[in-house]
């Protein structure tokens, strides 16, 4: 009877160690290729798209240093207000100003990465963009970011506002939010138009 030479039928078979080690690599690469393939589909729903600022943001882009008023046309947030939005504006506070009352941005215009920056803030806060779509709007839905919208305060002026906004074209939009501002030219003879509840049922929001 013939017999092998030693060693030789072990190394005929795959050691355990070998397809324990080819399992692993077979298990890596299907995850990578599954991760490929998911980063790729199209963004659905819950997701927040991304921009591609990937600094912080400034007064360049919107941001609006503390006291700023109506008339800080330095200022890109307010100077890059619609011109007609603006021009009411400073009617309005300089009328609010003989009852004692300042009229200060918090918002205007904003540049889509601010606006960007903002909604995935707010999706983190609110736990889905769905929540989170009650609040902030997308870069590209935005009445900030087109220079439509300002965001003012403090309570005393959008007090005053809610009375007398209407005869300047100036009308709070949403519900939810009473500092949030859009130019209405019709409000001046006909008043406001009905507020939506909050902008998930605002139909520019879709």
């Amino acid at each position: 009877m013939d017999h092998a030479a030693p060693g030789r039928l072990g190394a005929s078979r795959p050691s355990r160690l070998a397809i324990g080690v080819l399992a692993l690599l077979v298990t890596v690469a299907i995850a990578v290729v599954a991760h490929q393939s998911s980063s790729s589909s199209a963004t659905s729903y819950g997701e927040v798209p991304r921009g591609g600022h990937h600094g912080p943001v400034s007064a360049a882009d919107g941001v609006v240093p503390d006291g700023t008023t109506v008339f800080d046309d330095q200022v890109p947030a307010v100077a890059r207000l619609d011109p007609g939005l603006l021009a009411a504006l400073q009617r309005a506070a300089t009328d609010a100003a003989r009852d004692g009352v300042e009229l200060e941005v918090n918002s205007g215009w904003r540049s889509p990465e601010y606006q960007d920056q903002l909604l995935r803030e707010a999706v983190s806060k609110y736990g889905s963009a769905a929540e989170a779509a009650r609040w902030v709007a997308t870069p590209t839905t935005s009445a900030h970011v087109s220079g439509d919208a300002v965001d003012l305060g403090p309570t005393e002026a959008t007090a005053w506002l809610s009375r007398f906004g209407a005869a300047y074209g100036l009308c709070q939009v949403y519900d939810d939010e009473p500092w949030h501002y859009e130019l209405r030219p019709d409000a001046v003879d006909h008043g406001c138009p009905r507020r939506y509840a909050d902008p998930t049922h605002d139909p520019r929001m879709r």
